[in-house]
């Protein structure tokens, strides 16, 4: 055991450091994650709208988003906006940003097609019913819709959860970033030490991410067959 190197990741506290980088690298993608569900639920509306303005800035934001990989929006973020503008942000605030405007533009186009797939008819049903049209949205669309969102907004936070794994080279100190460090200093005493630090890091992201994709999976299969 000591000859493959396990031992490092019981040396000193080096385990419960790794463990305390993944919470950092969580709380960044869920507060991400639930910011971008909120402004993504607004967008996604606007984006439905008929307006020939909103549409076209709508979709430029989004196709922006979409071309530009999150590492450059990341420096852009961090290193741009910050020198340009004299902003002193952190990495944590700067990743937290980049990764809202990344989610809500993910998020706001899966609304977006939700709100378009549900049948004109659905609409027309509910007026003939006698229903305002709150009550339509209320009580017809919005369930429906929300039917759709759920597995995709679920798959969403998986994805961010592993990209969030690139803030580690803007020097926020998440797991990858601990990781590192503890390959670093036990460089001589355990050359075999990044083979076990990155295999926990391996389970670490599989413990979070496993069971939410089997969620999804779980939900979408149900409320398909409903």
């Amino acid at each position: 055991m000591q000859d493959l190197g396990i031992k490092v990741l019981f040396m000193g506290n080096n385990f419960w450091r790794l463990l305390g980088g993944m919470w950092i690298t969580l709380k960044i993608s869920l507060l991400s994650v639930a910011l971008s569900i909120i402004l993504g639920l607004f967008l996604g509306m606007v984006m439905t709208r008929k307006n020939p303005v909103t549409r076209c800035i709508t979709k430029i934001y989004l196709e922006f988003i979409r071309i530009m990989p999150q590492l450059v929006l990341l420096f852009l973020m961090y290193f741009g906006v910050t020198k340009a503008f004299g902003i002193n942000l952190s990495g944590e605030v700067s990743a937290v940003l980049v990764f809202t405007l990344w989610g809500t533009a993910e998020m706001g186009d899966l609304v977006r097609g939700a709100l378009i797939s549900i049948p004109k008819h659905q609409y027309e049903s509910g007026e003939a019913l006698g229903f305002e049209k709150s009550q339509i949205y209320r009580y017809i669309i919005i369930p429906q819709t929300l039917r759709r969102l759920v597995p995709l907004a679920i798959n969403l936070t998986t994805r961010m959860i592993k990209t969030t794994s690139l803030i580690v080279l803007i020097g926020v100190v998440e797991v990858l970033k601990i990781a590192q460090q503890i390959i670093e200093a036990n460089r001589y005493t355990v050359p075999t030490a990044a083979l076990w630090i990155y295999g926990t890091i391996f389970f670490l992201y599989f413990i979070v991410c496993w069971p939410i994709s089997k969620a999804a999976g779980i939900l979408e299969k149900r409320w398909s067959a409903m």
